[in-house]
């Protein structure tokens, strides 16, 4: 069985992007980019929104792109060996490899993905991730928060649930981010 991780990078007032929809404030150093590729390494299923997907899927051809280093090649080479599901009504095709679209986010059926999954899983965007979370879905937490305040935007965490987590992991980085996974109590 999988687990359902929420993974994100978020301001220290907790947004995961600012209130004009940018978010290259919180673009990770050659450090803490290792390190979130480790982290994601083991994810085998990503759970994207729209929005989501159209940012990520940047890596399908990253491998491309003249002078990427090394942690992005790898970050690249992680994200295009995982499968993508995405939820969306727009989209009529995937534009990437691995991926199907579904039109609606359905609590049992990720239940059953979680269920037959020998890899874990992930659910990115804020706005998925708080169907998730409300749904008693997530069974980990992996929050970066980077030295930013922006003032509002799209919070990374849902109003109007309430959650009792354990403190499981822990680690700072030289640029002044810091790694906090919690998991439920």
């Amino acid at each position: 069985m999988g687990r359902l991780i929420y993974s994100a990078i978020m301001s220290l007032d907790g947004y995961t992007v600012d209130a004009d929809g940018h978010f290259e404030w919180a673009a990770p150093d050659e450090e803490v980019h290792a390190f979130v590729n480790d982290l994601l390494r083991p994810v085998g299923t990503y759970l994207y929104g729209r929005r989501m997907y159209e940012t990520m899927r940047y890596w399908e051809t990253e491998y491309e792109v003249a002078g990427q280093s090394p942690v992005a090649l790898d970050f690249a080479r992680v994200w295009q060996a995982a499968d993508k599901v995405v939820y969306s009504t727009t989209l009529n095709a995937p534009a990437t490899a691995r991926t199907r679209i579904e039109r609606d986010f359905d609590p049992e059926q990720v239940r059953e993905l979680k269920e037959a999954a020998e890899r874990d899983l992930a659910v990115g965007g804020a706005h998925l991730a708080a169907q998730a979370i409300a749904a008693g879905l997530v069974d980990e937490y992996q929050l970066l928060v980077v030295p930013a305040v922006v003032g509002g935007g799209t919070r990374a965490l849902p109003g109007q649930v309430r959650l009792n987590l354990a403190l499981a992991q822990e680690h700072r980085f030289r640029g002044g981010a810091i790694y906090l996974c919690y998991r439920p109590a």
